[in-house]
């Protein structure tokens, strides 16, 4: 294949490739392959090739709707173009008949767009409609009836279809109703409001103010932008769609290193491993030190129990993730890099390989790339399932092949890293924020956040969640508008007791603290930290020692056992809390858990043996009364216990227990 040249890009920005006019996109991540995703798209395959129709068949990555796998995205002529959640393929040959034949959407499947219109710039084709009431019965069937016989009454049966929706996106606001293909959005609708909302809206082609859904979509996205809209698998579809690899062509051709690293400045991003360590500052640190070799690496080896924001990133751009590596490289003066990724992701491994190898192929990594002079290739190498390995030093020694386990800091990697040499470690998402900054600009990254955490911030929502699924939005959003206005609240309606972030390096942070901004000065504050981004909802029915537990013993599991601190204070503690637990605990073991928690966090070598006991401490800091229950009744009595705290009004809470905060590692 001819190398592609300065020229190519410039044409590829100049007149990206169009969309077909009629295609079905389906969501072939790790978790849409798990629900069925894959016979879904044979499915379709199949039906196309029974009832013959000219749309195209597209194969792309996660949007970020967990709760609604397997997912499909469709565009036919003269319709809204739709996410379907949860197809099976029994109804492919409905989907193709229904979709494309008779222009009608399929009740029970749609997903309302979160691309909410102002104004009814259309006429109305399609009418979505959903009860997003607390209470338990449904009034959506009877808004739909309600629409469509005043649709009859009207003569307008024909011409406009009523849906019932799968997810309207919209929360505890009563009947929703959206008007497509405009996307205008009516809230706490009634039925004196169905004949209106037909006079004024559909007929005159007015909308209702006191019912319009003016408040924007929560999520803002940079990382997940091209998730769901491109083919993972090609370097094409990523070259001529979305204008890749041009961020890349504009740092070679029109800006020197330094002024890379300078807008990566202006832009402040912080690294989104979890330390939040300003990442300009380490490709400067990197760049300024003087070696025959530079190296940069991605660290794609996402261990926290429940994330999974690194693999849908890899799974659903990877080429996004590789423009930024090459980028970062320019800047610092690296001409090899590494992917280092977990080996238990491997349609993650399968598609940063393609992407390589297609980049490749087309000149994009190699020798004098684009004509420039720059020298960049890249590698995969494969994690063994090691949490420790996420720290720098032993994702180091994984990769020169030695035991993954941490070195005393400094020489920081920046200074001395891979075979001695400096070295740069992002994490998958930090590398994919980076071809937006050079495109978009740093100030138009640091638009978005509060004045210490600068953009966005993507998160796995999981636990007991309405809909648990991948988000991003700006830094400074509330943990409450996280899990209520983006994920629908909690499961089955129950009272939330508390949001655990930062996996097991961090914490929980009570219901009555769930209004405070994210960042990552604030989770701090509160006893937890970021990490990479996953968030675990509870309910009052989690016990706060179980889950403190649970967390200590995977870290306990995971300790690479080197440091006397984290290996035998960390199987100490675990210890303790399982006697108490049990009903075997006494009032000097809460003395004794902070005693260790504290020499831990003083002495462990690493991330790991120091942050572990945060979810220890984060837990007697809040529920510091299903300790002391489990210590004076066992677990018959700490059961009672947390149903008279369940029964608690909404804000009450335990007066917090004064626990240190250790500072974090300085890592991406």
């Amino acid at each position: 294949m001819k190398p592609l040249t300065r020229q190519d890009l410039a044409q590829f920005a100049a007149a990206p490739a169009a969309d077909p006019a009629e295609w079905i996109r389906v969501q072939l991540d790790t978790g849409g392959i798990a629900a069925g995703a894959e016979t879904v798209y044979a499915a379709l395959e199949q039906a196309r090739a029974a009832q013959p129709r000219p749309f195209t068949l597209l194969r792309t990555g996660s949007v970020g709707y967990s709760f609604a796998d397997p997912v499909v995205e469709v565009q036919a002529a003269g319709m809204p173009r739709v996410h379907y959640g949860c197809l099976t393929p029994e109804l492919a040959p409905r989907l193709l008949s229904e979709h494309f034949g008779a222009h009608r959407l399929l009740d029970d499947h749609v997903i309302a767009t979160r691309r909410r219109g102002l104004k009814l710039d259309a006429p109305v084709t399609h009418l979505l409609v959903g009860d997003t009431g607390a209470a338990a019965s449904s009034k959506t069937e009877f808004f739909q009836f309600s629409f469509q016989e005043e649709l009859k009454r009207r003569g307008l049966a024909d011409r406009v279809q009523v849906v019932r929706a799968f997810d309207m996106g919209i929360y505890d606001e009563g009947a929703v109703v959206q008007l497509l293909p405009s996307g205008v959005t009516y809230t706490n609708v009634l039925a004196p409001d169905v004949a209106r909302i037909v006079t004024d809206s559909i007929l005159g082609g007015r909308v209702l103010d006191d019912l319009l859904w003016k408040t924007p979509d929560k999520q803002v996205r940079i990382v997940l932008r091209h998730c769901g809209q491109v083919d993972p698998d090609s370097a094409d579809d990523y070259l001529r769609r979305v204008s890749g690899y041009q961020a890349l062509a504009k740092a070679l051709f029109t800006l020197t290193p330094e002024q890379v690293i300078a807008e990566l400045k202006v832009s402040a991003l912080r690294g989104r491993g979890g330390a939040g360590f300003p990442t300009w500052m380490k490709w400067q640190l990197t760049r300024a030190q003087p070696a025959r070799q530079r190296y940069v690496i991605c660290n794609g080896d996402e261990g926290d129990p429940g994330a999974f924001m690194d693999r849908s990133v890899l799974e659903s751009d990877p080429h996004t993730v590789l423009e930024g590596m090459m980028i970062a490289a320019y800047a610092m003066g690296a001409s090899q890099g590494y992917f280092y990724i977990r080996a238990e992701y491997p349609k993650a491994v399968e598609r940063i390989q393609r992407a390589l190898d297609q980049a490749r192929e087309r000149g994009l990594l190699g020798k004098n790339i684009l004509g420039s002079g720059f020298n960049f290739d890249a590698k995969i190498r494969l994690g063994a399932g090691a949490f420790v390995c996420g720290e720098e030093t032993a994702l180091i020694a994984s990769i020169e092949g030695r035991r993954g386990s941490p070195s005393p800091r400094p020489p920081y990697p920046s200074v001395r890293g891979l075979w001695g040499m400096p070295t740069a470690i992002n994490n998958v998402e930090t590398l994919a924020i980076v071809p937006a900054i050079l495109l978009q600009g740093g100030a138009w990254f640091a638009s978005h956040g509060t004045d210490t955490s600068k953009g966005t911030k993507v998160f796995a929502v999981t636990g007991k969640v309405r809909n648990a699924q991948l988000v991003e939005v700006p830094m400074g959003t509330t943990l409450r508008e996280i899990v209520f206005d983006v994920c629908g609240g909690v499961l089955d309606g129950k009272d939330i007791k508390a949001v655990q972030t930062g996996g097991p390096s961090g914490g929980v942070i009570p219901n009555p603290l769930l209004d405070t901004p994210v960042s990552y000065e604030t989770l701090q504050q509160l006893g937890s930290i970021m990490g990479s981004g996953g968030m675990l909802v509870m309910d009052q029915s989690d016990s706060m020692v179980e889950v403190a537990k649970f967390y200590l013993r995977f870290c306990v599991d995971e300790s690479c056992g080197k440091c006397a601190p984290c290996r035998i204070g960390g199987y100490q503690l675990l210890q303790v809390l399982d006697r108490i637990s049990r009903g075997r605990g006494a009032a000097s073991d809460i003395a004794l858990i902070h005693r260790v928690c504290h020499a831990m966090q003083k002495a462990s070598l690493c991330g790991l043996g120091q942050t572990a006991p945060n979810p220890v401490l984060s837990t007697l800091r809040y529920f510091g009364e299903e300790y002391q229950a489990f210590i004076e009744g066992g677990p018959s009595y700490a059961r009672k216990a947390g149903k008279a705290a369940a029964a608690k009004p909404t804000g009450a809470t335990t007066p917090p227990i004064p626990v240190p905060v250790p500072a974090k590692e300085a890592s991406s």
